[in-house]
C-alpha cells in the first residue's frame, strides 16, 4: 500500500465523527492491507511505531521538524515560523508548503507504508551526537518527496497530534469489521490484546492467520500483560455472598508494578500504563535476580516504600517519590523499596493465567526466596467463608496504614486487562458516601481568577470513560481542594496536551464546555462526598441528565494509568448503587 492512499484513509477518518464509520474506514484499510501493513498501519493511526512499552518515541520538538520543513522546501525561516504559529497546526503547514513547492521539485515518490514506517522507526532509534541532525536530514527527504496530503499525516505523527479521536478499543471493533463485517470476535480478540498489548501484532495475527491465530498470543517475558482489576462492594458480607470461601489479602497503598525476569536476558518492571521503570528502581532490580529460584517468570505486586528500622510501611506521597529519572540511587537509599507480589502469570515458559488462583499461589510461594531482609515478599493470605473475619482483617490492615483487603476467589482465573468478581476490593471511607474513588481523564480547563491568575487554571473538567463507545463523558468540574502546587503540576501537565478543538472522542454538554481542550492522556484520582445526577454532565446520560460527582477533590495524580484505564460508565453506575441514602 502506498502511503499516499494509507493518507487518504486518514483523511475520510478526519472528516467523519461517527465511532461506527470509524471503524468501518479503518476495517476498509486494514482489508487492503497484507499482513505486515496491518501492523504497521495499525501503530501509524495511534501516532507511534510501536507498543508504549517498547519506548520508541521520536522525541522530536517542534522546532526540529519546523527546521526540516524549511531544509525541504527551501523557505525562509522567519516566514516559516511566523506562517506555522498563525495556522497552529504543523500538519496544514506542511500540506500547504508542499503544495506550492511542487513544481520546483522532482516528481513524488511513490514511497510504500513500510518504507514511511522503517524511516520512522529508524528516527526512533538514532540517539547521541548529531542524532538530531541524522533525524532533521531523514524527515526533510520524506517531506520533500511525499504528496501535500501525506506530507500533513506525517508531520502529525512526528509531533504527536495526530489525534484522531479513537483508541486502540476502536481499532479492535475493525480488527473484527476487517474479518466478518460486524463486531462478533470483539471479545476474543480484546481478550488476546490483553495478554499481549500490541496492537499491531494482533493486527498481523488476524489478517494472515485469522482468529485461530489469536492462539499464539500468550503471556511473553519482555511484553506486559494487561492488569487484572477488582470489583467492589459494600460490606464484607457482600463478598462471602459472592465467593463464599475466599482467599484474602492486605491491600497496599504503593504503585503496582509487573516483574518479568529471565535468568539469562534479565529483568524489566513495567506499570499499569505499560512503561518500562526497571531504571527507576534498581534495589528491586536486584532483587528479583538474587531472590528467585526459576528460569523465567511474570510477578505482579505493589512496591511499598518500608522503613527497615521501624518495620513501617510509608505512606503514598512518600513511597510515590522514588518514581523519578534522576538521583535514583540516592533516592532508594532514602526510601528503599519492598514488592509484595501477589500473582504468578507465567512460570518457565507455561501460561499460569487459567490456572486457578490457590494453585498458583502454590507456585509462587515456590519461586520467592523469603527471609527478614528480602525486597520481594510474597503477600501473606487468609481463607475464610466469615464476613466478621474478613472485617476484623480489614480492620488490622487499617491500622497498619495499609488501604484495606483484596478478596480473592480460590478457582478463580486471571482475567488480564479486565474487572471481574474473581478479585474484590474492600476499602472504606468514612467522611463519604462513596467508598471508593475514581479515576478520571482530565478534558480540559479553566482559566484561574483572583490568585489562580498566575496559574493560568482555576478549574478542570474530568470524565469518565465508556467503553462501549470509545469516549470520553463528564461527571465533574473541579474548582477547589488543590494546593498551590497541585495546581502548578496540573496546569503544567495539561500544557503539554492542549489542543484546538473539541476531541471527537469527548461528549460534552455546553454549559460543562471549558476555556481550554487537552487530549484524553492526564488520568487523575478523584474522591467524591456522592455521585448524584446532573443536566450538566454527559456520564451515562438519561432524558439529558448523567451523573456527577458532589464535592469532588484531587486524591492523586495517576501517572500509571492509561486513558482507557480510567473508571467507566458501568462503575460509576454500580457505585451510584452502593451508596447509602
Amino acid at each position: 500500500m502506498q502511503f499516499k492512499v494509507f493518507s487518504q484513509f486518514l483523511e475520510k477518518i478526519e472528516k467523519t465523527q461517527s465511532r461506527l464509520e470509524i471503524t468501518q474506514v479503518l476495517a476498509d484499510l486494514f482489508q487492503q492491507a497484507s499482513p505486515d501493513e496491518v501492523q504497521q498501519a495499525a501503530h501509524l493511526v495511534l501516532g507511534e511505531t510501536a507498543p508504549p512499552y517498547a519506548e520508541k518515541k521520536f522525541g522530536l520538538a517542534e522546532r526540529l521538524v519546523l527546521k526540516a520543513m524549511v531544509s525541504a522546501f527551501s523557505l525562509d525561516p522567519g516566514y516559516a515560523k511566523r506562517k506555522s504559529n498563525t495556522l497552529g497546526d504543523l500538519g496544514i503547514f506542511a500540506q500547504e508548503e508542499r503544495s506550492k513547492s511542487q513544481s520546483l521539485f522532482g516528481k513524488e515518490e511513490n514511497r510504500s507504508v513500510s518504507q514511511v514506517f522503517t524511516q520512522l522507526v529508524s528516527i526512533t532509534e538514532r540517539s547521541g551526537n548529531g542524532s538530531q541532525e541524522e533525524k532533521m536530514s531523514t524527515i526533510a527527504l520524506l517531506l520533500s518527496e511525499m504528496d501535500p496530503l501525506s506530507c500533513r499525516y506525517l508531520a502529525r505523527i512526528l509531533v504527536g497530534t495526530l489525534r484522531l479521536g479513537f483508541s486502540a478499543m476502536t481499532i479492535l471493533d475493525a480488527y473484527s469489521w476487517m474479518l466478518t463485517g460486524d463486531k462478533q470476535h470483539r471479545a476474543v480478540i480484546e481478550k488476546a490484546y490483553n495478554v499481549h498489548p500490541d496492537i499491531g501484532f494482533i493486527g498481523k495475527l488476524l489478517r494472515s492467520k485469522g482468529i485461530e491465530g489469536l492462539s499464539s498470543a500468550e503471556p511473553e517475558v519482555g511484553v506486559p500483560v494487561l492488569m487484572a482489576r477488582a470489583e467492589r462492594v459494600e460490606t464484607p458480607k457482600d463478598i462471602i455472598e459472592k465467593m463464599g470461601e475466599c482467599a484474602v489479602e492486605p491491600k497496599y497503598d504503593g504503585f503496582r508494578l509487573q516483574l518479568h525476569y529471565q535468568k539469562k536476558a534479565g529483568v524489566k518492571l513495567y506499570t499499569r500504563s505499560l512503561e518500562d521503570v526497571s531504571h527507576m528502581y534498581p534495589d528491586i532490580v536486584a532483587a528479583a535476580q538474587s531472590e528467585l529460584r526459576c528460569d523465567s517468570a511474570i510477578l505482579e505486586g505493589e512496591a511499598v516504600g518500608f522503613n527497615p528500622t521501624t518495620k513501617e510501611y510509608l505512606p503514598f506521597q512518600e513511597t510515590v517519590q522514588r518514581k523519578r529519572k534522576y538521583d535514583i540511587a540516592a533516592k532508594a537509599l532514602e526510601i528503599p523499596l519492598r514488592l509484595f507480589v501477589f500473582e504468578l502469570l507465567e512460570l518457565n515458559g507455561k501460561s499460569h493465567l487459567d490456572t486457578p488462583y490457590i494453585e498458583r499461589r502454590k507456585y509462587l510461594q515456590s519461586i520467592v526466596h523469603q527471609s527478614e531482609e528480602a525486597t520481594i515478599v510474597v503477600t501473606t493470605i487468609t481463607q475464610t467463608t466469615s464476613a466478621q473475619e474478613l472485617e476484623k482483617l480489614f480492620q488490622e490492615y487499617i491500622s497498619e496504614g495499609l488501604e484495606g483487603i483484596i478478596a480473592k476467589k480460590l478457582d478463580g482465573t486471571y482475567q488480564a486487562g479486565a474487572r471481574g468478581w474473581n478479585w474484590i476490593k474492600f476499602k472504606r471511607s468514612y467522611s463519604s458516601k462513596i467508598n471508593d474513588t475514581l479515576d478520571c481523564v482530565v478534558m480540559g480547563f479553566d482559566y484561574g481568577k483572583g490568585k489562580r491568575t498566575g496559574f493560568g487554571i482555576g478549574a478542570f473538567l474530568v470524565g469518565v470513560y465508556n467503553k462501549q463507545e470509545d469516549r470520553f463523558e463528564t461527571i465533574a468540574k473541579i474548582g477547589t481542594g488543590l494546593t498551590d502546587e497541585e495546581w502548578k503540576t496540573l496546569r503544567g501537565q495539561c500544557e503539554k496536551q492542549v489542543v484546538a478543538q473539541k476531541p471527537k472522542n469527548y461528549m460534552v454538554h455546553k454549559i460543562a464546555e471549558p476555556d481550554i481542550w487537552v487530549a484524553p492522556q492526564l488520568v487523575v484520582e478523584i474522591r467524591a462526598d456522592e455521585i448524584t445526577r446532573s443536566p450538566m454532565h454527559t456520564a451515562y446520560e438519561i432524558d439529558g441528565i448523567g451523573y456527577a460527582l458532589r464535592f469532588p477533590r484531587l486524591e492523586r495524580f495517576r501517572s500509571d494509568k492509561q486513558p482507557d484505564e480510567a473508571s467507566t460508565i458501568d462503575e460509576v453506575k454500580r457505585l451510584f448503587g452502593l451508596q447509602k441514602h
